[in-house]
């Protein structure tokens, strides 16, 4: 059952935007607050909603940040200017609201992690580990978006007891030391939280998604601009622990985890973590749901076909539709083969065959959702933050780093992806399309590939590409491919995302409102 959302849990913390600014003046301490588990409880759910901010997976990332990279681009004329389409500025809007919301979700855990030892307080010591342990796991999870956007970013782990907090004005923290930070707050997490099938879905932090997330993190270090390259053995070691769990597994069929996603059902084995939404736009809930399917889902302006209403923000690239090879049943998936035509009699209108750069994100298809009537803008559809085939990818491409070149264990992690993308047995060995004979450099080259065919518009392919050093480069190959492209009325913004990227594109300036408040801030080389 999904988490209940309060909406005032912490209004006497932070009312303002900008976790540097000054705190309310009826600012209560949370040793005073804090009195009985229902009140941590509710606490802890409070960070977990912090990822239902509209900066974050409610709004902004769900195709208007440029997270997708080579993969999409974002169509839509009222997002020109901003990071959307790589016009990105230091007063960027939509950079600043990110940046705000995991700041406000740090500081939240930060008070609650302060004051979870308050002796007062009448609960289990098991259970106290256990909310600490989830909201560490937050607190390293909001740097990760931080740190891995932003590069060196300011470091906060206490809360303060005063009503002000201006001695939260901090300097920008190395991002190695950050990176160092996250991975202890999740080491912690593996030691306290719960097994996911204790849990029981994918809405709260388990083992699986603390040590999951690890490899991620690991992967994050060893690549660029870091290169620390011996976090690719920790990266290995991290995924390992989730396979050996042998708790997880993948989904038989490719599109029903998001059918899944769509009508509220949880899938433990295959959906480690994601982010909850409930409700239409009505009742109690009114504004719990999320854009999932709404912003990066299939064009639809109309609410008379029962489809829903759908804003379509992402265009695919023709990179991205290239990728997949002959067979692979989630190209027609992840990257949708029609178009809604209501006007023309008929829902559904076959794309032409050759006609790929104006088709959309087809991944979060509102028809599936069960809940009605369908809001114009808020969908109940969830959104993943980890899957077990990215446990296995990670698992596998960490091996071909540590061992030069894959083992049989790298293969048959990777394998097991590539069978259930061309509907097969996972275990069973299929000469056809089993991946086999490769040296260190292709097996490499095609994790790339495989991570895009898999993972794509889940908010991780710019990341990626940009920890393998290949960012711009891929870009200006989607920028070569749009300049060939027959024209049509979206062809612009593409040729704009991609003429627009620049080396410094790497990383978001840092919101020149956050510098004007807190001098220690530098800005981003370049910006």
């Amino acid at each position: 059952m999904k988490r209940t959302i309060y909406f005032l849990i912490f209004s006497f913390i932070l009312t303002s935007c900008n976790f540097l600014d000054l705190a309310p003046k009826d600012f209560i301490s949370p040793p005073e607050y804090y009195k009985t588990e229902e009140e941590l409880e509710t606490a802890l759910t409070g960070i977990y909603a912090s990822l239902r901010d509209g900066a974050l997976y409610k709004n902004y990332m769900l195709g208007r940040m440029g997270l997708d990279a080579d993969q999409g681009y974002d169509n839509r004329d009222g997002d020109v200017g901003t990071v959307s389409q790589y016009q990105t500025s230091a007063s960027d809007v939509k950079v600043e609201k990110f940046w705000q919301a995991c700041y406000k979700a740090i500081n939240n855990a930060n008070l609650l992690i302060y004051s979870i030892d308050n002796k007062d307080i009448d609960v289990e010591a098991a259970t106290k580990e256990r909310i600490r342990g989830e909201a560490a796991f937050l607190r390293g999870y909001f740097y990760l978006l931080l740190v891995s956007n932003f590069g060196d970013v300011p470091l906060v782990l206490e809360s303060s007891s005063s009503p002000y907090l201006e001695d939260l004005n901090l300097p920008r923290k190395e991002s190695k030391e950050v990176y160092r930070q996250i991975l202890e707050d999740m080491e912690y997490a593996t030691e306290h939280v719960e097994d996911i099938s204790e849990i029981g879905g994918g809405g709260r932090v388990s083992k699986s998604a603390a040590y999951g997330m690890m490899a991620r993190v690991h992967l994050y270090m060893a690549g660029s601009p870091l290169n620390l390259t011996e976090h690719y053995a920790e990266a290995r070691t991290c995924a390992l622990k989730v396979i050996n769990m042998a708790i997880h597994s993948l989904n038989p069929d490719f599109k029903q985890i998001f059918i899944n996603y769509a009508q509220d059902i949880y899938d433990i084995k295959e959906s480690i973590l994601e982010v909850e939404f409930y409700g239409n736009g009505s009742g109690l809930y009114a504004t719990l749901g999320g854009y999932v399917g709404g912003n990066n889902g299939i064009r639809n302006s109309t609410e008379k076909n029962g489809i829903g209403y759908t804003y379509d923000y992402i265009n695919a690239t023709k990179a991205a539709y290239d990728v997949y090879k002959e067979g692979d049943l989630r190209r027609d998936w992840t990257i949708a083969p029609f178009r809604y035509n209501w006007n023309a009699g008929s829902d559904k209108v076959n794309w032409a065959a050759d006609h790929i750069f104006d088709r959309n994100c087809g991944k979060f298809r509102r028809e599936y959702e069960i809940l009605e009537p369908k809001h114009r803008s808020y969908t109940p559809t969830n959104f993943p933050l980890l899957r077990y085939s990215d446990v296995l990818l990670m698992f596998a491409e960490a091996d071909n780093e540590v061992n030069g070149g894959p083992t049989g264990e790298s293969y048959e992690a990777v394998n097991q992806v590539v069978r259930r993308g061309f509907g097969k047995d996972q275990f069973t060995e299929d000469a056809t399309i089993d991946w086999q004979g490769m040296d260190y450099e292709t097996f490499r080259q095609e994790i790339m590939n495989e991570r895009s065919r898999e993972l794509a518009f889940e908010c991780l392919r710019k990341a990626d590409l940009v920890r393998w050093g290949v960012f711009y480069e891929k870009m200006k190959e989607c920028l070569a491919d749009a300049n060939k492209a027959p024209s049509f009325s979206d062809l612009k913004h593409a040729k704009a995302q991609f003429g627009n990227v620049t080396g410094r594109d790497v990383v978001w300036p840092i919101p020149s409102y956050e510098i004007a408040i807190n001098d220690k801030l530098t800005q981003n080389k370049g910006w």
